[in-house]
């Protein structure tokens, strides 16, 4: 009777390692110290970021609460000059000093544009720039774009699109979505540069430490100061009283569900 095959014996991984030369193994030992430190490097700068994240958000947030002008006072807000949307009769008026890399200032949008639906004739919105530069540093490049666009008539446009790409507003990004929008490049960078567009935004930052304003968003609403991103149903608020005063109808409001 025949005897079973036994399976032809396989070298241990010792005693293969043991036959490679010492320059290879000084190669894969070099190999696994430099992925280790790769690692490294990519966990702390994670942590880093992160940090430095938190540390963003908690100056925008201690911004955001800083106190402002009083609620329970009226103030003149300058609007000649300014960017506006809706009618130029309407009773009221609310002026929004305001940036494009603020995230609570992107927050509040959807709302803004709500009350421009629902008050459709009775409510204007001025658009106030309030860039800060010492928290975000994209602020004011993409105040003084917008601008430019303004003068080819897309701020509105423009404005959507920095707030749809808040996290790309380096200048290469800002010439970008002109060119998305079909600016004028040469007519953008001409006016984007301008000192006289810069004087327009640095007009309005005076306007806003002059009225005690320091935080974004901030909002007047005939003159009645509202801080924050607040929810719809304050901005309403307001506003139904200022059309009770001029005993204008107030406006049905559509159900949230």
């Amino acid at each position: 009777m025949r005897p079973t095959d036994s399976p032809t014996p396989t070298p241990s991984t010792s005693s293969s390692m043991q036959k490679l030369d010492p320059l290879t193994l000084t190669t894969l030992a070099a190999v696994i110290v430099m992925l280790a430190i790769s690692l490294m490097n990519m966990w702390n700068l994670n942590r880093v970021a992160n940090a430095l994240g938190e540390r963003v958000t908690r100056l925008e947030e201690a911004v955001s609460g800083a106190p402002g002008p009083d609620p329970k006072r009226t103030y003149t807000v300058r609007i000649d000059g300014a960017p506006t949307k809706g009618a130029e009769t309407a009773p009221v008026t609310i002026a929004e000093f305001s940036e494009f890399q603020c995230p609570f200032c992107l927050k509040v949008d959807p709302t803004i544009k709500r009350l421009a639906d629902v008050y459709k004739g009775q409510v204007r919105i001025v658009w106030k720039h309030l860039p800060l530069s010492s928290i975000h540093q994209n602020a004011l490049n993409a105040a003084l774009a917008a601008e430019a666009a303004r003068n080819q008539n897309k701020f509105w446009e423009y404005h959507d699109k920095l707030f749809a790409n808040q996290k790309k507003l380096d200048v290469e990004s800002l010439k970008q979505y002109a060119s998305d929008l079909k600016l004028d490049m040469a007519r953008f960078e001409k006016d984007r540069l301008d000192p006289e567009i810069r004087k327009k935004v640095e007009a309005d930052v005076a306007e806003a430490n002059a009225l005690g304003v320091s935080s974004t968003p901030s909002f007047f609403i005939n003159g009645r100061f509202v801080r924050g991103a607040q929810p719809f149903e304050t901005f309403a608020k307001v506003i139904d009283e200022e059309l009770t005063k001029r005993n204008l109808p107030v406006p049905p409001k559509p159900s949230t569900n």
